[in-house]
């Protein structure tokens, strides 16, 4: 589908949830093979990544935090040597981090901006599009030094309202332009709608709630989580750097929920964003994105992440999620 017949189908009202408007909590019903996952790989290299980028044959959309990966870099300029339209967004606040891979795309012709550091604090978001069909939504950087010992996950989403929502937030922050944010059938966006949307899944957990993630600080998403562990719901967190987040974790704890911690400077490192709610049951949630649960995360930077029903996302997730809870140490 053009980019012209996606937005037409945005404007018409399809699947779409306005900025401002209430959240639903229920996910819509959809098709199992739309959807898939993965873990990032703890080698030097992300070949899933690298394989969907060579897949592109007419256009790819990168919004990239930091771009510090050389292969990847190298991919996209073939991209755009193959005659691939090629447009990058790069966070306006690291341009010292992605300066190197600024350079040799822009010199290779491939169309690359800094983003607007007066409309987001950062642009943290984590996404590449192809052919305006496909897109994979990120918790974590093309940043290859950290590839090793990052935890980190990749979820694929073919679904038409929201990749068409994806191409023109896209097209608005390549330009530097305003956008209302749509979260179509399953996104949630910052600023505007991730802490509402997070917190649906969060409220709507009945018996089990899974979190990792590598911020842990807004008051309303803790609450809530504290809120679960007291309802009776068997509560676990995995965050990186318990000491940062003492008295949240206290919370949790007091609450009666469970809390492991990883702060090695060389073992496993905690970079994920991810929350599973009642995992084995039909109504199971999952949650990836770039957001970490902070206040500046989720109000004032461009972030994005999905909200799936979907057994096999959900595996992923749950499987890593369960092995690194397992590995880490009790706060």
């Amino acid at each position: 589908m053009s980019r012209i017949l996606r937005r037409a189908a945005l404007a018409s009202g399809v699947a779409l949830a306005v900025v401002g408007a209430s959240v639903a909590v229920s996910m819509p019903a959809n098709a199992a093979t739309t959807y898939s996952a993965f873990v990032f790989s703890n080698g030097s290299t992300q070949p899933t990544i690298y394989s969907f980028i060579n897949s592109a044959t007419s256009t790819l959309d990168m919004t990239m935090y930091e771009l510090e990966d050389t292969t990847a870099v190298n991919d996209l300029i073939a991209r755009e040597s193959a005659g691939v339209t090629v447009r990058v967004v790069l966070d306006g606040q690291h341009t010292s981090a992605d300066a190197s891979a600024y350079s040799k795309l822009k010199a290779a012709g491939v169309g690359v901006v800094y983003s607007s550091t007066s409309n987001f604090v950062y642009t943290h978001q984590k996404t590449i599009t192809v052919d305006d069909s496909k897109s994979l939504i990120l918790s974590g950087n093309l940043t290859s030094q950290y590839y090793s010992t990052g935890r980190d996950y990749g979820v694929f989403d073919s679904d038409a309202a929201d990749v068409a929502a994806i191409v023109t937030v896209f097209d608005a922050d390549y330009k530097k332009s305003s956008v209302t944010a749509s979260d179509a059938d399953n996104l949630l966006w910052s600023p505007n709608t991730s802490q509402t949307r997070l917190l649906s899944i969060i409220n709507g957990a009945t018996t089990t709630l899974d979190v990792e993630e590598l911020e842990f600080s807004d008051t309303a998403v803790v609450n809530a989580i504290v809120a679960r562990a007291k309802a009776g719901v068997t509560v676990r967190v995995v965050v990186e750097t318990p000491a940062s987040y003492s008295s949240e974790i206290a919370k949790v704890k007091a609450a009666g929920g469970t809390v492991v911690g990883y702060s090695s400077s060389t073992g496993t490192y905690i970079h994920a964003k991810a929350i599973v709610a009642d995992y084995g049951l039909s109504t199971a949630a999952v949650e990836v994105g770039s957001m970490n649960l902070s206040s500046n995360s989720l109000s004032n930077n461009r972030e994005l992440g999905i909200i799936l029903n979907n057994t096999s996302v959900e595996k992923v997730v749950e499987t890593q999620f369960k092995s690194d809870y397992a590995n880490g140490t009790a706060a």
